[in-house]
């Protein structure tokens, strides 16, 4: 039975009113579960073989996965310990070639520094030349 109600803007309205069951009227389902058949001793065994067969099935795709798993991890190991090995001897390497480098401009910079002395020490050489020089002829221009 449907009752409608006042129309609206958006749509209408209904108010649905169910009939109680009537008892000649019958259910498409059964109301208790079908009666199980009495398995046999053989079909029981062969469920069994087959619920192990399963079991050994899964539990072998299982070890497969943990195997692929455990040969991922040890690829990403053995490629950290590359990519760290790697890393290090650029590392050592670098450090080297700044080690080298800055031996090479300390030596450089020693060797400028020892030149300036030796120049200076020429020019004092020449100076004092220069004055003895000169002294011994002040000398006899004085007297």
């Amino acid at each position: 039975q449907v009752k409608e109600l006042e129309k609206r803007a958006s749509g209408q309205a209904f108010e649905l009113i169910l009939s109680p069951r009537s008892k000649e009227s019958v259910p498409d389902f059964p109301l208790s579960p079908p009666k199980k058949k009495d398995l046999s001793l053989e079909e029981i065994q062969k469920k069994l073989e087959a619920a192990e067969e399963r079991r050994k099935s899964h539990e072998a795709e299982v070890l497969k996965q943990l195997a692929g798993k455990r040969e991922h991890e040890k690829e990403v190991i053995q490629k950290a310990i590359e990519e760290n090995n790697n890393f290090s001897k650029m590392a050592e390497e670098k450090l080297t070639h700044k080690m080298e480098a800055n031996k090479e401009n300390r030596e450089a910079q020693m060797a400028a520094k020892l030149e300036r002395l030796r120049e200076k020490d020429k020019h004092v050489e020449e100076v004092r030349k220069n004055k003895e020089s000169k002294d011994p002829a002040d000398e006899t221009e004085a007297d």
